[in-house]
């Protein structure tokens, strides 16, 4: 974010800011930090037991340095299979829209949140308040107010001695790290424009089962979050956030504003969420980056997937996940590929997550970043929803909350 909307710590500030004893936390040792022994392994609770957080869970797992130690999620049935996987006795699953606050009740070093991105701040900030390190996925929220909760609570997290890392794949690649850092050294010269694209087809098109049989039923709501639009943050915050963070990356600035439309013309599904975006972000010295998005079948074209380009003048950088990564022109950066980024990534994540938590590292830095980037997506979504550009400084204001119909759920 930037200097006048963030007040988000830079690492000086927080080194001069903390007293002794907290320094030198950050240097001890990792068995004097954690635990009796370095070998300790971290006690994880899993907050949305759903595909992904079995997943997630199945990861930390196979790392070797974590404990699945409790488990919580709205309904019954995903938190007991979930249990029943990971061998976690029943005294500590937990379930209801407060499951969460239960969880974080017993004794757990740290929580995974993978439950619908509207939960996530309102989590974050309990898990932070709690004394947990915190391992988020992306979307961090889907509204400003959520992003500015998500920011305090990393900061709240720096202060209070604990880690906060936010699961971006991409920017735990190495080809994106050394290709960006390229770019940021100069290596395309001035900026011309950009492009960035997310296609794909739906990935929540089973949830629709649930809509078609009762609409109404909040609880069918709730499994089918991500066909809605408060739920999951629409599809540009809750998928398309991969492009646009890279983008915002590669920018390495806030946008002056965005224009653009979109609809929901394709799909048939009764979800509230649009099944494409086509915007122009404006950044300054008038640089222009489009983007586009569609969820729905796109019969064959290509490109599809996530896809960034950036033309300078003297070079141009094209970047796939997935796929290849490269700078062409004056400063060629040959890159590479990464077809397993969507594992790797999120294994170097919680490799990384064990490496802050046992060193004592707690500067948090992918939390503004994400905070940033999820920002972008809203800039993105309100000019869309309003048919008009919304500047930067006026989104900052905006305290609108995105609010799903929890009536009737159980607590």
């Amino acid at each position: 974010m930037s200097k006048k909307a963030s007040k988000s710590f830079t690492r000086r500030e927080f080194i001069a800011g903390t007293s002794a004893a907290a320094f030198s936390l950050s240097i001890m040792k990792p068995d004097v930090v954690f635990g009796s022994s370095a070998n300790s392994k971290i006690k994880i609770g899993l907050i949305g037991c759903g595909g992904r957080g079995t997943w997630i869970a199945d990861l930390f797992k196979e790392n070797g340095h974590y404990e699945i130690a409790g488990a919580a999620d709205y309904f019954k049935d995903r938190v007991d299979a979930f249990g029943d996987q990971f061998k976690i006795a029943s005294k500590k699953r937990f379930t209801g829209l407060s499951g969460y606050k239960r969880l974080l009740e017993t004794d757990l070093d740290g929580v995974a949140i993978e439950s619908p991105p509207y939960f996530h701040p309102e989590q974050a900030e309990a898990a932070v308040a709690a004394g947990k390190h915190v391992f988020l996925s992306k979307p961090v929220a889907v509204d400003v107010p959520g992003c500015k909760s998500i920011e305090d609570s990393g900061k709240t997290a720096t202060l209070k001695e604990l880690c906060f890392i936010v699961d971006f794949q991409t920017r735990a690649d190495q080809y994106y790290i050394e290709a960006i850092k390229h770019v940021h050294n100069g290596a395309l010269g001035t900026f011309a424009f950009g492009e960035a694209s997310y296609h794909a087809e739906n990935p929540f098109e089973n949830q629709q089962t649930y809509l078609d049989a009762d609409p109404t039923n909040p609880e069918n709501q709730l499994r089918a979050w991500g066909l809605s639009r408060a739920l999951s943050g629409d599809i540009i915050t809750e998928q398309n956030i991969h492009t646009l963070d890279v983008m915002s990356w590669i920018m390495n600035t806030n946008p002056v504003y965005a224009v653009g439309t979109g609809g929901h013309k394709v799909r048939t599904d009764k979800g509230t969420c649009w099944d494409h975006f086509a915007l122009v972000y404006q950044y300054p010295d008038n640089v222009g980056v489009t983007f586009s998005s569609r969820q729905f079948n796109g019969h064959g074209t290509t490109p599809d997937g996530i896809r960034n380009r950036m033309f300078g003048s003297e070079g141009v950088l094209e970047t796939q996940y997935g796929g290849n990564v490269i700078i062409k022109g004056n400063h060629h950066y040959r890159g590479g590929r990464s077809p397993g980024i969507f594992l790797e990534g999120a294994v170097n994540n919680i490799a990384t997550f064990h490496k802050y938590i046992t060193e004592g590292n707690h500067e948090n830095v992918t939390v503004e970043a994400s905070v940033t980037s999820n920002l972008v997506t809203i800039l993105g979504r309100t000019a869309a929803y309003q048919g008009r550009p919304v500047y930067w400084h006026q989104l900052l204001e905006d305290d609108e909350r995105l609010r799903p119909n929890l009536d009737g759920l159980n607590d």
